[in-house]
């Protein structure tokens, strides 16, 4: 079927282009994509950070309507309203362990261009390949993905606001939730307060911790911390956030989140925590750490984890978002601006440069709640 697409190709990050789609063999599902996130991983791959064949269709924060399932699909059916997650196997050792965050195949489904059969859904007019994106490529209107790949949410939720939770809010949140699963009272600290950092820091207040810090180097962020949560906020251009954060926990936090990427902030995730203290850190950066082992962690018998995606099953933590965003305990439609697929780059630059934290492209401008 034709669709219409973002292409990103070597010589153009985006260009409105008619593209071609497979049609969904008997494990998987086609959808009508209403909106995508933009996210910073698709940031990473347009600067080669993260390197996919091009062309390629990005886009991996979409939500849609089912329009057809396969022969031997299940868990939706048409009509059904989805969020779209990222590709795992299903059956490597993590995935069966309740980790498919840390799916052994996570790098070949999902920055390869290829489906688990070894090819891409997606073809241009005279049959050229396009790379399929995280499974689903969103900057779309239709996508073909695997089962998998789609989480059933409830109808009455607007899925303008959704597509973020199969990405960026769901490796926030469950980082907090999944990965670190800070007990009640434990203390947390957030550095960078971005749509993930603002997710976790959500997801810290839904466990329970106290105090919650927020550290960034704008104001209007903090703030806006300050609003969804946060009990106290740091600015690390004023001040030096390890000794603030010492001086309001006593001892150094419990937790800390890192989510920049930017060496010297993942060194103060590490040094503002107390002994046995766990730093989870999500970000994709492009400089080198350097650190004294002996100093910085085994003195202190500190826990420094890499955590992809929240370590978490989509098809379990998502319906849990959705459930707290219902609640007004997941306020993250006050994250989010939305901009019109072809202003794909205006959303792309606003993101960069911090003005708009949460951008969402909308696809279906008649789709309506």
């Amino acid at each position: 079927m034709e669709i219409q697409a973002m292409l990103t190709t070597t010589e153009k990050d985006f260009e409105r282009k008619t593209l071609f789609l497979d049609e969904p063999k008997a494990d998987e599902v086609l959808v009508k994509i209403i909106a995508s996130g933009v996210c910073h991983t698709d940031a990473t791959v347009l600067d080669r950070t993260l390197p996919v064949p091009y062309p390629a269709v990005l886009g991996h924060e979409g939500s849609g309507i089912v329009e057809k399932v396969g022969s031997n699909v299940t868990s939706v059916q048409s009509g059904d309203h989805v969020v779209l997650g990222f590709a795992y196997c299903g059956h490597c050792d993590n995935c069966l362990d309740g980790n498919a965050g840390g799916c052994e195949n996570m790098m070949p489904l999902n920055f390869t261009g290829k489906n688990k059969y070894g090819v891409s859904p997606i073809h241009t007019e005279d049959n050229v390949e396009v790379s399929q994106f995280f499974g689903q490529s969103s900057f779309s209107t239709y996508t073909t993905v695997d089962e998998k790949n789609v989480v059933k949410v409830d109808k009455d939720v607007d899925l303008r606001y959704l597509g973020p939770f199969g990405c960026g809010i769901m490796t926030g949140s469950g980082t907090v939730l999944n990965s670190l699963a800070p007990e009640a009272g434990t203390s947390f600290v957030v550095f960078g307060t971005g749509a993930v950092g603002l997710s976790g820091m959500m997801a810290a207040k839904i466990a329970g911790c106290y105090p919650i810090i927020a550290v960034d180097i704008h104001d209007s962020r903090l703030e806006l911390a300050k609003e969804l949560g946060a009990t106290h906020t740091i600015n690390s251009r004023n001040e030096d956030p390890v000794e603030k954060i010492k001086e309001i926990t006593g001892k150094g936090a419990h937790y800390s989140f890192e989510t920049t990427g930017v060496p010297e902030v993942t060194l103060s995730a590490l040094r503002c925590l107390r002994v046995k203290g766990e730093c989870a850190t999500v970000a994709v950066g492009k400089r080198d750490l350097t650190f004294n082992v002996t100093n910085e962690i085994v003195l202190n018998a500190i826990t420094l984890k890499g955590v992809i995606e929240g370590d978490a099953v989509p098809q379990l933590i998502i319906p849990k978002l959705v459930t707290f965003y219902k609640n007004g305990q997941f306020p993250v439609d006050k994250l989010v601006k939305f901009y019109e697929l072809d202003d794909i780059e205006e959303a792309f630059e606003d993101s960069k440069n911090g003005s708009t934290i949460k951008p969402i492209l909308i696809i279906d401008k008649e789709y309506t709640v």
